[in-house]
């Protein structure tokens, strides 16, 4: 009984089609059914919506389309049958809504929910540390900018990097500078002359 009808215990539902199979409803008619009961005053989005991959049809031939409705939509689908078989499957659908409901299991859900939060939390942090990894350099050269004189030398600037964590050397200074953006790369009489970006730094 415990796998009566396959139930999505993260959202609390179950597919309608296979509700309607083990109601033993007549071959072949399950969309009539279906939207025969959604008059009783369910909502689409609500208490049903359409599942987004139609369904293999066991019978073979064209995929059959499916719903996804809200464990108490499906009591009140059982209820409204009035046979045996609705009343086994509400049943079935009342016992694990106590299940659902106990101490133990309203406790393992809160825990699950903290510890996805945790992880969430810690992804956030990893992603925010990673981007000031990247942009530590940039920072760097802009302090130290800002720090020296209104016009520097790269090698002066090389120097106040190192004093700063980045042992770089001029050379590779200087390749650094024409990669970013902060003087012209293209050869030529200004090669190597400060571009706009740097003139922002207020250093030229």
């Amino acid at each position: 009984m415990s796998n009566l009808i396959k139930v999505n215990f993260e959202r609390q539902t179950t597919s309608a089609r296979q509700l309607w199979e083990f109601l033993d409803k007549p071959h072949g008619e399950f969309m009539k059914w279906f939207h025969r009961y959604c008059g009783y005053g369910f909502t689409e989005n609500a208490d049903y919506g359409v599942i987004d991959k139609s369904v293999e049809n066991p019978q073979g031939g064209r995929p059959a389309t499916d719903y996804e409705i809200t464990i108490d939509m499906a009591k009140e689908l059982c209820m409204l049958q009035k046979t045996e078989k609705g009343k086994i499957a509400r049943k079935y659908f009342l016992d694990l809504e106590k299940k659902w409901n106990s101490p133990e299991a309203v406790m393992a859900r809160a825990l699950k929910m903290a510890d996805m939060k945790i992880l969430e939390y810690k992804n956030t942090v990893l992603n925010l540390n990673n981007k000031l990894e990247q942009q530590e350099p940039k920072v760097l050269f802009a302090d130290s900018v800002q720090a020296s004189t209104t016009t520097i030398l790269v090698g002066q600037l090389a120097k106040i990097l190192k004093q700063n964590g980045i042992d770089i050397g001029q050379n590779r200074l200087f390749e650094w500078l024409r990669e970013n953006g902060y003087l012209i790369n293209r050869k030529g009489t200004d090669y190597n002359m400060p571009t706009q970006k740097i003139h922002e730094f207020g250093t030229v």
